[in-house]
């Protein structure tokens, strides 16, 4: 089955640049998944609240901060 990691997972763990989460957004457009977008990149509801009310750089920060907790 592949990688089933989501990519706030990847991010959060350094493996993937915060830019590609456009490919997984248009992975996810192009999907038949069932699920949700937010449930399809891992996020939580704030996180998607910042994501879509302010933009990438919101989301950006919020994950890095969890980030930088992980290190």
């Amino acid at each position: 089955m592949g990688d089933q990691k989501k990519f706030k997972e990847k991010y959060l763990a350094g493996e993937v640049d915060f830019e590609e989460i456009d490919d997984y957004s248009q992975e996810w457009g192009f999907s038949d998944t069932t699920v949700t977008l937010r449930e399809y990149l891992g996020l939580n509801a704030e996180e998607e609240d910042a994501w879509v009310s302010v933009g990438d750089e919101a989301l950006r920060e919020l994950l890095d901060r969890q980030k930088a907790g992980n290190l």
